[in-house]
């Protein structure tokens, strides 16, 4: 079984879709919010400083 079978069969379930709303309500917070942008732009290569 792929990792992607894998996880997409976790987030049908009730675990995941637990982790599913957590997850969004951490992200609506305006803190985690731009913890999660500087995490995307840096793994994106634009957090470089420049």
């Amino acid at each position: 079984m792929s990792i992607f079978k894998k996880v997409a069969d976790f987030a049908k379930g009730p675990q995941g879709r637990r982790a599913v709303e957590q997850a969004k309500r951490y992200a609506q917070d305006p803190k985690n919010k731009e913890k999660i942008d500087r995490v995307v732009n840096k793994v994106k290569g634009r957090g470089k400083g420049h």
